[in-house]
């Protein structure tokens, strides 16, 4: 019988703590000065209970949860770019919440000899260590689109689609912003198809839960576009909305 793959084990420590992380078999960093991992913040895993199922038909092959609160934003989302004739459908989920193991499955899956990454440093750049992915908050979700003309998932082609060029100019209006722009001081590769939803407002709905997970990231490392607090953006744009 064939030996199972190894889960991810990573040990966690305090922030400001100089420590040794096992994130994958072989694959043995430390952990930064400031509590970062491979430049990637630290998150904790959403309780079951907390997450709900995204729209039908919203998701790209596997199940996709997400807070409540973010699914209801993202309703309102997908109303209005279905009311574009071009985006109509289009605007699909590839990846929304991951639990920590699931992480270290996504993150040391493709480490090795003939696979994407050569190292954990080498992933890092596309994906976060266990234990330090914004998917483990439920807050945060890979768009993807269909039909894709050539771009494939997750890569940074998407910001050239019609949904990637919508997302840019109007996901903030819906309380998301974008986690990892382009030169972003994280070292994190451009990922224009990952969002984070934080609220429209600091007044919306579960916006001040969401905003305290990612105060040091809004602090550090800002998105770009970034939602502004701005109470107008609670309004749904209608569906006179154009592409931009």
């Amino acid at each position: 019988m064939r030996n199972k793959p190894l889960v991810a084990l990573v040990l966690f420590t305090a922030p400001g703590a100089l420590s040794a992380a096992r994130l994958c078999p072989g694959q043995e960093v430390a952990a930064m000065a400031d509590g970062r991992m491979l430049g990637h913040l630290p998150y904790e895993e959403a309780r079951a209970e907390d997450l709900v199922p995204a729209p039908a038909g919203f998701a790209i092959g596997g199940k996709c949860q997400l807070r409540r609160e973010v699914v209801a934003d993202l309703e309102r989302m997908l109303a209005a770019a279905n009311a574009n004739p071009e985006l109509r459908g289009a605007v699909r989920a590839v990846s929304c919440h991951r639990s920590i193991a699931r992480q270290g499955q996504v993150f040391c899956g493709q480490i090795g000899p003939r696979k994407r990454s050569r190292d954990a440093a080498d992933r890092a750049r596309w994906v976060g260590p266990p234990g330090y992915s914004e998917h483990a908050t439920g807050y945060a979700l890979d768009f993807g689109t269909r039909p894709s003309r050539g771009c494939h998932d997750v890569d940074p082609c998407f910001a050239r689609t019609a949904v990637g060029r919508w997302l840019l100019v109007h996901a903030p209006d819906f309380g998301f912003e974008l986690s990892f722009p382009a030169g972003n001081a994280q070292g994190v590769s451009y990922e224009p198809w990952h969002w984070r939803w934080v609220g429209t407002s600091l007044a919306a709905p579960g916006a001040a839960a969401a905003r305290t997970i990612f105060t040091r990231a809004r602090a550090s490392f800002a998105a770009q576009p970034a939602v502004a607090d701005n109470p107008a953006r609670a309004l749904s744009p209608g569906p006179g909305f154009n592409l931009r």
